[in-house]
């Protein structure tokens, strides 16, 4: 079970950049903490989640 935003999920073996782009994250504008260290953007499409896995998900609106 991987942890997103405090909810478990069963992801663990998945991309995340395939995940992000299932729960509707638009991956240009969000950044992904991962078991305490920041997962680079580049980097989403090769990250494989994995069992125990916590992720924080922070999308960025813009406005004023």
């Amino acid at each position: 079970m991987v942890k997103i935003n405090g909810e478990e999920k069963n992801l663990a073996g998945r991309v995340l950049a395939d995940c992000l782009r299932e729960a509707g994250y638009n991956l240009d504008r969000v950044a992904v903490e991962r078991n305490g260290g920041i997962v680079p953007k580049g980097r989403y499409s090769e990250t494989v989640l994995a069992d125990g896995d916590t992720l924080e998900v922070v999308g960025f609106v813009g406005g004023g």
